[in-house]
């Protein structure tokens, strides 16, 4: 089985990808992890990857897709893979085919921009030991110190209100060509992100299994 998974910044695509890619057995590819991971190794294109990163661009599609490319052909995806959060816009979706060939289905995550905006805004983590919580979901037990270690927590700047507004609004800009991209092609499936973990991930599987 292949997936892709596509959903606006928060909405819970790495969270059920986890658990699809357990109950199916198949692959979790992130190409953000695939980047992060030549970043990490110090390879040649690590390095290029950093620098294009640094100098505020987006890392071109020809890397993506050559990262993608040499990700599928191991040993861990050959019952099929889980991809999410790519690709992020039209030109990636129309080339996609000649690398993966055909895609089983595309999930689309909905969820208001609002409750992005609470979700992500809200979200802090511990500098130290890494451990994240919500001032409203999950706060801590005392305001701004992490119960595990006793550091200040931060608020990430990417999770900064108006940083998300920026990336909810590149979002929705590349994101409905794609939409409507595998919407013609009967791939696509709509599910609402809002909701517990475990009924939204129980709702995907038995449709997907049904498909």
């Amino acid at each position: 089985m292949k997936l892709i998974l596509i959903g606006c910044p928060g909405a819970g695509k790495g969270t059920q990808a986890k658990k699809l890619s357990k109950h199916f057995d198949i692959a979790h590819i992130s190409t953000g992890d695939l980047l992060r991971e030549q970043i990490q190794l110090k390879t040649e294109l690590g390095k290029k990857v950093t620098n294009i990163m640094n100098s505020g661009h987006l890392v071109p599609n020809e890397i993506v897709t050559q990262l993608l490319s040499q990700r599928i052909e191991r040993e861990d995806c050959k019952n099929g893979y889980i991809l999410d959060g790519y690709p992020r816009n039209l030109s990636q979706a129309e080339k996609l085919s000649s690398i993966t060939g055909e895609i089983d289905k595309v999930v689309l995550f909905e969820v208001d921009d609002n409750a992005i905006i609470e979700r992500m805004s809200g979200r802090r983590s511990c500098p130290k030991c890494g451990h994240m919580y919500h001032i409203k979901y999950n706060p801590p037990v005392t305001f701004d110190i992490c119960d595990e270690c006793g550091s200040k927590l931060i608020q990430r700047k990417d999770d900064a209100e108006e940083t998300v507004k920026n990336r909810l609004k590149v979002y929705h800009e590349t994101t409905s060509p794609i939409v409507s991209f595998y919407d013609e092609k009967g791939l696509l499936l709509k599910v609402s992100g809002v909701g517990a973990i475990d009924e939204i991930s129980s709702y995907l599987i038995k449709t997907l299994e049904e498909a």
